[in-house]
């Protein structure tokens, strides 16, 4: 229904969604601005007047990556913070730094993140991509949330992946499970939807809703982990359950492809619709069960109001927070 009315779906861009969209005098944190779809969600909401406070591990890589962008050469700005979601320290470092700054925000898009990594940790001992796509997100956006303005959202990017796998509360970091680089990625996934079905519940009575979103498959350095073959093998996998169900077989999205669908759930889709919801190709998505490489849908298990609940407790326990 909300495809319908607003006319966007899989091949809109950033462009196409933001086409008219006046956003000056709106700040934005985005995280993961030294590349693919952080720097281009930046630049698409400076380029309609937003001011953006771009989010980094890298500082160097993030300023080189914008300016070949042309993020911030018309319309809004663009400030660089450091942040390295992997490090607790500083999450809370950058956290307390934009709370002591005082300037509210309209909307927090989560974009950083890892994907398919060898079995790792962060620098507090999590494993890495939980630590660092959950984790690291979870203590920075609830030490900032009392600075998203009413009718601010949060827009947290999941995945298709999350399909792969659910959170395992009794064994978050791997240490009584064999670890599976793509069950990790889909637990953390499951986890960024979660958190924000959280978050949406705990916030939305004073007019900040939360999302989550699929941006689509995308050639981006996420995938840098992954050899040429195990991608093939993937798409390999997509298609036959494509093909088995009619559907056309899987095409990649391009970064402003990719990046549309953070906008149009943080400033275009109506907040109602998208709150505590996953949305994919600029729509709210329905819920699937089965295979796991469909094309299309969200798991019950990630919209589930009690398991967002238990994991917000666990992830307070983990990071030694209460929020």
């Amino acid at each position: 229904m909300t495809e319908t009315i607003l006319g966007f779906g899989a091949k809109s861009t950033t462009d196409d969604v933001l086409e008219g969209v006046d956003l000056t005098g709106k700040r934005v944190l985005v995280t993961g601005v030294s590349a693919g779809l952080g720097v281009e969600t930046a630049r698409a909401l400076t380029a309609h007047g937003a001011d953006v406070v771009g989010a980094a591990r890298d500082l160097g890589k993030a300023k080189q990556a914008t300016e070949a962008a042309g993020v911030a050469q018309r319309g809004g700005s663009l400030e660089l913070v450091e942040l390295d979601l992997a490090d607790l320290a500083s999450v809370r470092r950058c956290a307390d730094a934009l709370v002591a700054d005082g300037r509210p925000f309209d909307l927090v898009i989560a974009n950083a993140g890892v994907m398919a990594t060898p079995f790792g940790r962060t620098k507090d001992g999590f494993e890495t991509q939980f630590g660092t796509n959950h984790l690291g997100h979870f203590v920075f956006v609830n030490r900032i949330a009392s600075l998203l303005k009413p009718g601010g959202r949060l827009v947290n990017l999941s995945s298709a992946g999350h399909r792969f796998s659910d959170v395992d509360l009794e064994d978050p970091g791997f240490e009584h499970t064999t670890y599976d680089p793509f069950v990790a990625y889909g637990r953390s996934k499951t986890a960024n939807v979660l958190f924000a079905v959280e978050f949406d519940r705990r916030h939305k009575d004073r007019g900040v809703r939360a999302a989550a979103v699929h941006p689509g498959g995308i050639q981006t350095e996420l995938g840098r982990y992954m050899t040429p073959e195990l991608i093939q093998g993937l798409m390999d996998n997509i298609n036959a359950t494509q093909a088995a169900s009619g559907a056309p077989a899987f095409e990649w999205k391009t970064i402003p492809q990719g990046a549309a669908t953070s906008v149009w759930a943080g400033v275009v889709a109506p907040a109602d619709a998208v709150g505590g919801r996953y949305c994919e190709d600029c729509h709210v998505s329905h819920v699937v069960e089965g295979e796991a490489m469909v094309r299309e849908g969200v798991r019950a298990y990630a919209l589930d109001l009690d398991h967002a609940k238990a994991l917000w407790a666990k992830s307070e326990e983990m990071v030694g927070e209460r929020f």
